[in-house]
């Protein structure tokens, strides 16, 4: 090897050594940079074997534990965006170690009433069940605002999840124009490719996202069920339709026409669109959490409070009254008494196969609704007709023969005024009829009977309705309120009719027991029970059961998050220990450079000494 060789050698060793020292400081400086990616010079022997040659930067980044990573980071989103609004719903329906719950509220109303039966003629008692009763129905109120609130906020949640999506989303297509072409990394491209990881984070942190990175360091982006976001250079445009009131009849849908929540479309750049939301096209993060929250999880919460609601409002204005036959085993109901909402239940045998079969009849005042779902009530054994009670009792029988005559095998007839006869199928003998009985609600506090309107819609009589807006029962919780004639009239708590004799404690006694032993069937839409076999319980048993449900969701998934962030911890630890920038080797690999380094000088300083010899010898 001559001596220029020599000099050659080493002024290559010295670059490759500033080119590393630049690496390790840059290391040393971002070693808090979130994201940063510890960077490591690429450097071979040249092809003649006599020097070094730098062909770029390595980034020391195992991919494996950065695609656990991003899928831990969605998972860790969704639990802890789920796990804030649960503790918030348990906020809502308060600590149940306070008197501010819903049944601390209800235990105060039946106290309140136990006094009452006790001294029926003190104007004090009365006072304090109607103040009970107002309180009951404002944790009601409170609860329902309360609920829609948290839906309001996982709304404006989505929105500005979008935002920052879109914005990630057009970052990493923007980095992959930048980074087009390249094959072999200098400093710049390295830096921009941690750039983009940390895009891909914060995606991963809204969305469940896979990444496919190809050999010119272009990345595609897909969420986890297959949509493409990001391809190449181009990324997709997410957009949200943000609404900006939440009631309880807002609901999303996946036909538009009946949607009235902010629906997600993916809007591609060479056209075209999807629904998001209705494709199931994201499965965790913030947005899946965000979208289960606001169209699962609290509207089954709204469900608990308005069944609530309802069924203590029916409960305590609902009459039930049995039909007895004539001598030729017909029926007759009087359909004035009936308002929308309420029913005409018919129990009657098949004869052929001699199964028993419950009709429940439901009265409504807007024919559109029609026909009416087995849903419309909660028994599951119950057979649904719904009928426009506007006709009076000959439309009503002619509707019901339409639709039952062939089937059930019944006869509906209006012999006069507003009669409704109803009797089998006579000589033919393929049914039976074995009861009859109507549910209709108390409209006066001095009807006689004990029933009556504690609870009202907003002044309105609560029947349970149904109408083109939705079930009257919808909401309810928001709008329930104390029978602003029982304010101004308290002694119709005890008197319920013009007779009523002093200290009466019949309707007192009547509120009671239905408040504390009347038992009803729940809808499984508020999760308690299930359709096939709904929950049937007491008042108490009801709120105890979705109350001790909510608490139990809100301790799980906090206990959920919990476990996730140890998972992403452990993850990010994993890979902080092998992407991310550790001071002690950075200050070796620095020693052992200075000394690479002086060593190349030396070996130049010699060289530079041997050509001074050389030349004065010529």
């Amino acid at each position: 090897m001559g001596l220029s060789q020599a000099l050659s050698t080493a002024m290559s060793g010295i670059r490759a050594n500033q080119a590393a020292l630049a690496l390790v400081s840059s290391n040393v400086a971002n070693s808090e940079t979130p994201g940063y990616v510890r960077k490591t010079i690429n450097q071979v022997a040249t092809t003649a074997g006599t020097g070094v040659q730098t062909l770029g930067v390595n980034r020391t980044l195992d991919e494996y534990v950065q695609t656990q990573l991003r899928t831990e980071t969605s998972g860790a989103s969704y639990a802890s965006v789920r796990a804030n609004f649960l503790s918030n719903l348990q906020n809502v329906y308060g600590d149940p170690s306070s008197t501010s719950t819903l049944e601390a509220a209800f235990n105060t109303l039946t106290t309140s009433l136990q006094a009452l039966s006790t001294s029926p003629d003190s104007h004090s008692a009365r006072t304090t069940v109607l103040n009970a009763a107002q309180a009951m129905a404002q944790q009601l109120n409170s609860a329902s605002q309360g609920i829609q609130s948290l839906r309001a906020s996982a709304e404006s949640g989505l929105n500005n999840a979008v935002a920052v999506a879109n914005n990630a989303m057009a970052q990493i297509a923007a980095i992959n124009k930048q980074l087009q072409g390249t094959t072999t990394l200098d400093a710049a491209s390295a830096s921009l490719m941690d750039q983009r990881d940390q895009y891909i984070t914060q995606l991963s942190s809204l969305m469940d996202v896979r990444v496919v990175t190809d050999s010119s360091n272009q990345v595609q982006v897909y969420t986890g069920s297959g949509v493409q976001l990001v391809s190449g250079m181009s990324a997709a445009q997410m957009s949200f339709n943000a609404q900006g009131t939440v009631t309880p009849n807002t609901v999303w849908d996946a036909d538009p026409a009946k949607s009235n929540l902010g629906t997600i479309s993916l809007n591609f750049q060479g056209g075209g669109s999807i629904d998001m939301i209705a494709t199931g096209a994201i499965r965790s993060g913030a947005i899946a959490a965000y979208l289960d929250m606001r169209d699962n999880t609290l509207v089954q919460a709204q469900a608990q409070v308005d069944q609530l609601a309802s069924a203590m409002a029916g409960a305590l204005s609902d009459k039930t009254t049995s039909m007895a036959p004539d001598g030729a085993g017909a029926y007759s109901v009087d359909t004035s008494t009936l308002q929308p909402g309420n029913a005409i239940h018919i129990t009657y045998t098949d004869t052929i196969t001699g199964q028993q079969r419950n009709l429940s009849i439901i009265g409504v005042s807007d024919p559109s609704v029609l026909p009416l779902s087995n849903n419309a009530t909660v028994d599951p054994n119950d057979e649904v007709i719904g009928v426009d009670l506007s006709g009076g009792a000959a439309s009503i029988a002619a509707q019901l023969n339409a639709a039952l005559g062939g089937t059930a095998h019944l006869q509906f007839s209006n012999p006069s005024g507003t009669t409704l006869q109803i009797e089998d199928d006579g000589a033919a003998g393929l049914s039976d009829v074995n009861a009859v009985s109507t549910t209709t609600t108390a409209t006066s506090l001095v009807s006689g009977d004990p029933q009556l309107a504690l609870f009202t819609d907003g002044g309105n009589l609560y029947t349970g309705a149904i109408t083109a807006g939705g079930a009257q029962q919808t909401g309810f919780a928001g709008r329930i309120t104390v029978n602003a004639g029982l304010i101004a009239d308290p002694s119709r708590l005890i008197a319920f009719s013009a007779t009523t004799a002093s200290g009466d404690t019949t309707r007192s006694d009547f509120i009671l027991s239905q408040l504390t032993s009347g038992s009803s069937i729940y809808s499984a839409s508020t999760g308690v029970g299930s359709k096939s076999s709904p929950f049937k319980g007491t008042l108490l048993n009801f709120t105890q059961q979705f109350l001790g449900m909510q608490a139990n969701a809100a301790s799980t998934a906090q206990q959920v998050s919990d476990g996730q962030n140890v998972v992403l911890a452990t993850l990010q630890k994993k890979m902080d220990s092998t992407s991310g920038v550790n001071m002690d080797e950075e200050m070796a690999n620095l020693l052992a450079l200075q000394n690479a380094y002086a060593a190349n000088a030396r070996v130049m300083s010699t060289v530079n000494s041997m050509f001074q010899s050389l030349m004065q010898v010529l």
